[in-house]
């Protein structure tokens, strides 16, 4: 059985009868876990394998464990600062900086990694413009060049540990100010405007080696009439045509607001895959989860399918093997040094 091109949640600590029979629907291809699924380290180490265990090729499992805000599991992992702390240091030493940088991709990643989670949705190569509130310190700069050269070694960090990077929310969402989560943010700026600006770390990351990208839902009116995550144009044309991408388009969750209009979760999921996306997310909602793999229909891309296995995690370690290695120890406290 090869992955499906749907991503879903669970409801809690441990795999329900339920969510056994849902995660081996032939569609699903991949779990995210949210702070709700996490109780300890020994605990999402015993999920994460039971889910592993239901299928072959495993599923994924994915998260959002950015730092700052965005970090679902807390005691028990180091509490990673915002990645904004890393700008401002690049401000005054690039050089330190980027070395931090490299050391905090490993650190989330390792640890991840030392559980059995395959990736994490990150690094975020939004700009910060001091528009968007849902973004704000999430991102590492305002700078395109600084957020490309800073997320190239955090990337290096994640590769290191074993871990595939994802970046997130193309073509940009620092530049307006709705939350997407809450409503469809709308940026009115040009093509070249973008291509000039918030694109660029896209394009530099591509470049690098970069596996995954995300969209954003968010409308461009200027360059097309549907938000980035349902474009063709977007997703075809801009991303894998003038950019190059080769790797993974992962949806947004289809659950969010930013992604109703275009229509239920069925035809949003249809809409997403269309445009291009090769894997698609729907969180928070079981009903429409189940609506969607009873309506999207049959689904067989060898492509897609190469993308995919290839964010599976690498580099087995263990936590025993992290709490004996002092290079482990080192990183922690270089990176609690950023806060």
């Amino acid at each position: 059985m090869s992955l499906g091109p749907i991503m879903l949640d669970i409801q809690g600590t441990e795999l329900t009868a339920e969510d056994r029979e849902r995660l081996r629907h032939p569609l699903v291809g991949g779990v995210i876990l949210f702070s709700r699924n996490y109780q300890s380290p020994e605990q999402i180490e015993t999920l994460v394998r039971a889910i592993h265990d239901l299928r072959h090729p495993q599923l994924l499992v994915a998260v959002d464990h950015e730092g700052g805000r965005v970090q679902r599991f807390r005691e028990g992992f180091t509490e990673l600062p915002p990645v904004r702390h890393l700008g401002q240091l690049y401000d005054q030493n690039p050089k330190r900086a980027k070395r931090l940088a490299e050391t905090s991709g490993w650190l989330m990643a390792t640890e991840l990694r030392a559980v059995g989670v395959d990736f994490s949705f990150a690094p975020v190569l939004d700009l910060d413009r001091g528009v968007s509130q849902i973004i704000g310190n999430r991102a590492f700069h305002s700078n395109p060049e600084t957020v490309a050269d800073l997320a190239h070694a955090y990337m290096t960090g994640m590769h290191h540990a074993g871990m595939a990077a994802t970046g997130k929310h193309f073509p940009g969402h620092g530049g307006c100010a709705a939350d997407s989560h809450l409503a469809l943010p709308v940026d009115e700026r040009r093509l070249a405007d973008l291509l000039l600006e918030d694109i660029v770390p896209f394009e530099r990351m591509i470049h690098f080696g970069l596996a995954a990208i995300m969209p954003a839902h968010v409308l461009f009116p200027r360059v097309d009439s549907r938000p980035a995550g349902f474009s063709r144009l977007w997703l075809r044309e801009i991303l894998r045509g003038r950019l190059g991408f080769q790797g993974v388009i992962f949806s947004d969750d289809l659950s969010m607001e930013g992604a109703k209009e275009a229509g239920d979760v069925v035809a949003r999921g249809k809409a997403a895959m269309a445009a291009g996306c090769d894997m698609i997310l729907v969180c928070n909602d079981t009903a429409a989860a189940d609506q969607l793999l009873s309506g999207l229909g049959t689904h067989d891309d060898p492509v897609s399918h190469l993308r995919l296995v290839r964010m599976h995690g690498r580099e087995e370690v263990t936590r025993t093997q992290l709490a004996q290695d002092r290079g482990y120890h080192d990183a922690v406290r270089a990176v609690l040094s950023l806060a």
